[in-house]
């Protein structure tokens, strides 16, 4: 699954990279974003691309209880099609999510060592969301998940479904748009970094929650 991400691009940078209007009243860098915090996301909206709000947890529109959001964070690749609460807006509401990369836990004897999966060269990453308006004026949202792959399996069975520059068209506004994760091979650019267990606190944030913890063993690099 994808339980805690970082995303820290402004939103000049964000609507330059996805050519899209910005319609936010801003927001700001998180290095340790958790579900129903406020994050940027990329949709479309009346014909045109806009980098949105949206809160973190997908209410669906029928849901008569704003807390169901905060469970519903992650939609399975395999089922998100035919989910009765991410089947709509799979349907007819997508999004991109921007990331700088996603943590995960992996317990080392009596304790779990933080990873964060982030590309090598510093690029932006883009999941495949979903987005949902509930109540008529709250808009949220949920990151699509499949079988983690290579590497990263050795960190999480899960992983976010990333998107490549050249398929994200195709999700905003496409009919049946694919759900097929990159290889492994494609997603060699990924680096699998130990950092501190501080991001295990929501309360903490900055860029040090980051930053390779040098003094923790590293996995293996299965690509």
């Amino acid at each position: 699954m994808c339980g805690r991400y970082a995303t820290t691009r402004s939103d000049a940078d964000l609507t330059l990279l996805f050519e899209a209007e910005d319609v936010t009243d801003g927001f700001d860098a998180s290095w340790n974003v958790a579900p129903t915090d406020p994050v940027p996301v990329v949709r479309v909206a009346e014909r045109r691309r806009v980098l949105d709000r949206a809160k973190w947890g997908l209410i669906p529109s029928w849901s008569g209880d704003p807390r169901s959001g905060s469970r519903m964070i992650n939609a399975r690749a395999e089922t998100v099609a035919s989910s009765p609460a991410f089947g709509p807006s799979f349907a007819q509401r997508r999004c991109l999510v921007p990331a700088d990369g996603w943590f995960e836990w992996v317990r080392d004897g009596q304790r779990k060592q933080p990873y964060f999966m982030t590309p090598a060269d510093g690029s932006v990453l883009a999941f495949a969301g979903l987005w949902s308006m509930w109540r008529g004026d709250v808009l949220t949202s949920t990151i699509i998940t499949t079988e983690a792959v290579g590497g990263l399996a050795g960190v999480h069975h899960r992983m976010p479904l990333i998107l490549p520059p050249e398929r994200w068209g195709e999700w905003l506004v496409g009919d049946a748009p694919s759900v097929r994760p990159m290889g492994a091979d494609e997603l060699g650019f990924i680096e699998i970094r130990p950092v501190g267990a501080e991001v295990g606190n929501v309360h903490n944030n900055g860029p040090q929650l980051i930053a390779r913890h040098v003094q923790e063993p590293e996995i293996p690099t299965l690509f």
